[in-house]
């Protein structure tokens, strides 16, 4: 899975090629808020967590195994709900923001500091900078918030960069398509939370089964 293939002009292997469909897939189906883009996530999560160990990008690598946890979290709050109430989608108040990228920058100075001294990457400051951005979009993924797109934007335009520094060139192009999806689904997930969108068939199904009002 890891032989050096070459694939309309970029060098790859099967493993990131499987990886590359698989993350596609996640993205589509979470621009459509369906429960069953949480299994892609964890299955294109650990192909990808081989992927970044082999290209030394141990941040990514161990982010990949956070990414698997945090999809079983927020499968389970897709498709139960939160307080009993069907979890829809809505936007940060001016805390959240404040809080998010707090969190953000926290995670950038402990992330990186620890790549720095405990592994032998030669990019610590950008892998721990992107892998906290990463595990912010998460949560705000699972919690159906409208600014996960916004960060997924940020982080992805800066992916993109750093894996055609590392090689990985079908991997910087997925990173670019999913630029162009994230900008899809901040627009669909805007029009979902000013009620302007129609209700999936599952988000209408947790509502009956909620009794909501």
């Amino acid at each position: 899975m890891n032989d050096t293939i070459v694939l309309a002009g970029f060098g790859t292997t099967p493993l990131e090629l499987l990886s590359f469909f698989l993350s596609i897939a996640t993205v589509l189906l979470n621009i459509r808020r369906n429960h069953w883009a949480w299994l892609f996530a964890i299955i294109s999560s650990a192909a990808y967590g081989l992927v970044f160990f082999n290209a030394r990008l141990y941040g990514d690598a161990g982010l990949q195994a956070v990414f698997i946890a945090a999809s079983v979290w927020g499968w389970q709050l897709w498709l139960r709900g939160a307080g009993n109430r069907p979890l829809v989608v809505t936007r940060l108040r001016r805390a959240g923001w404040a809080w998010s990228l707090a969190g953000w920058a926290l995670g950038f100075v402990l992330l990186s500091a620890f790549l720095k001294r405990y592994t032998d990457t030669d990019v610590p400051y950008m892998d721990g900078f992107l892998t906290a951005g990463s595990l912010l979009g998460q949560v705000l993924l699972a919690r159906k918030k409208v600014e996960n797109w916004h960060t997924w934007i940020a982080v992805d335009v800066l992916y993109v960069g750093l894996y055609l520094y590392k090689g990985l060139h079908l991997t910087a192009l997925l990173y670019a398509l999913f630029v162009a999806l994230a900008v899809v689904g901040l627009r669909a997930w805007r029009a979902a939370a000013d009620g302007a969108a129609p209700a999936t068939p599952h988000t209408a199904d947790l509502a009956r089964g909620a009794g909501a009002e």
